[in-house]
């Protein structure tokens, strides 16, 4: 329900699985575009209506995903399936106020984008700005992702080449990301600079693979946020909290008082987020990182643009249209963030229950990593990766066992119970099933 950034994005991820996905809309225009593009079959009408939902079979659905930008909405269309017969139900609810009235009226997952987004950019922030920074096994293994440089010493070696180099190796690149293209990491894979390199760690122990890559471990010390949106005041709120010291810029005059008089520690400034005077200012040049989080593309990248140009060390831009995703570090600006992505990781996970512990979404791929656990009747049980022979658009990146977790190599043996952090490419889901049994 709702054909926004979030609905539109998990109903082309969900069908290309295989899952037959009815799509509610209420803009005609926007159901009709989506009806070519999609392989799903749209409905137009308000997905809180009986009607609509009536039109739509929604008592045969096994799920009801209601991501509309109106929580109300999105409370009124679960509590309708919940009636209607609906096994399980996933509403977007925003509004802190709206939480436990959703929960009493039958919904089974809330997400809201804007709060998972604003985790996400501190967790970034914390571990020195790189691009994603992911925990599993409670921090224990960790994900990490940045580019390579034009400088970086990893530049133009492969993998094998690059792991030659090193003793003691205690993480693993499970993914390159280049243009529109994700490589699954094999020994021949080489990195270019402007890549996009995920690897998986074991915590505390990704040092040389920094210094290799010539990304930084330090935390932020300043950041300047561009926008006085939910998101951006969440996020401002978040950082001062973690003792970073932020400045919020917005040309809105009574926004930028609401958050100095909710918010001390924040220093709110009103002014154009994107006027080189007023980034100056405010000691743009001596800033860790500018976070443009306002609610159109276009002033983000045009912030992250300028700040970029005055001395900015970092810029992370959010984002609403995907397609503006791969060219984003290409014309200066670092990372981006998305609220689709946030919201998709948290559903997607609950769409693949049973043996799926977390899955994990990237901004600029359609790799997955996903957390699943080896059933005891699993084929995989007692083998060697090696001798399972997984598809080229897999790999496994770490295992959790008990309270053991490491980084495996070829001949270590799959046990029953293991948690493996699998890195995959949608056409080898299907193998998944050959691992957790």
């Amino acid at each position: 329900m709702g054909a926004g950034a979030v609905g539109s994005y998990l109903a082309e991820r969900l069908s290309s699985e295989g899952q037959d996905i009815v799509l509610i809309e209420s803009d005609a225009a926007r159901a009709a575009e989506l009806q070519t593009e999609l392989d799903v079959l749209v409905v137009v009408g308000n997905g809180a209506s009986p009607r609509t939902l009536a039109e739509a079979e929604v008592e045969r659905a096994d799920l009801l995903i209601a991501v509309t930008s109106s929580d109300a909405t999105n409370i009124l269309a679960a509590h309708a399936a919940t009636r209607l017969g609906v096994e399980s139900r996933i509403a977007r609810v925003e509004d802190p106020m709206l939480l436990e009235e959703a929960e009493e009226l039958g919904v089974d997952l809330l997400i809201d984008p804007g709060e998972a987004v604003a985790k996400e950019l501190v967790r970034t922030i914390n571990s020195g700005g790189i691009s994603e920074a992911i925990d599993f096994a409670d921090g224990r293994l960790q994900l990490f992702g940045g580019f390579i440089g034009p400088g970086s010493a990893a530049a133009h070696l492969t993998l094998s080449r690059l792991r030659s180099m090193i003793e003691g190796w205690t993480w693993v690149v499970v993914a390159v990301i280049r243009g529109h293209e994700t490589l699954i990491a094999r020994g021949a894979t080489e990195l270019l600079p402007g890549d996009h390199v995920l690897i998986m760690t074991e915590a505390g122990k990704a040092h040389d693979a920094f210094e290799i890559f010539g990304w930084r471990e330090e935390p932020f010390n300043k950041v300047i946020i561009l926008g006085s949106t939910r998101l951006a005041r969440r996020t401002a709120m978040l950082l001062c909290e973690e003792g970073i010291n932020t400045t919020l810029i917005d040309q809105d005059a009574d926004r930028v008082r609401s958050v100095a008089t909710n918010n001390p520690r924040v220093i709110a400034v009103h002014g154009d987020p994107t006027d080189p005077k007023v980034l100056r200012s405010e000691g743009v040049e001596n800033t860790d990182a500018v976070l443009a989080l306002t609610g159109w593309d276009e002033i983000n990248i045009l912030g992250c643009l300028v700040a970029k140009a005055l001395g900015a060390s970092k810029t992370v831009s959010r984002f609403h249209r995907f397609d503006l995703v791969s060219i984003l570090p290409g014309v200066g600006i670092d990372s981006g963030v998305s609220a689709r992505l946030a919201a998709a990781n948290d559903i997607l996970r609950f769409v693949r229950r049973g043996s799926i512990y977390s899955v994990v979404t990237f901004r600029d791929s359609d790799a997955e990593a996903i957390e699943l656990q080896v059933e005891p009747g699993s084929p995989a049980v007692g083998k060697t990766f090696a001798e399972i022979h997984l598809p080229h658009e897999m790999i496994v990146g770490g295992i959790i066992r008990g309270e053991e977790v490491f980084v495996p190599v070829g001949k270590s043996t799959i046990e029953a119970d293991d948690h493996l952090i699998v890195i995959a490419l949608p056409e080898a889901f299907p193998e998944l099933e050959k691992l957790s049994g």
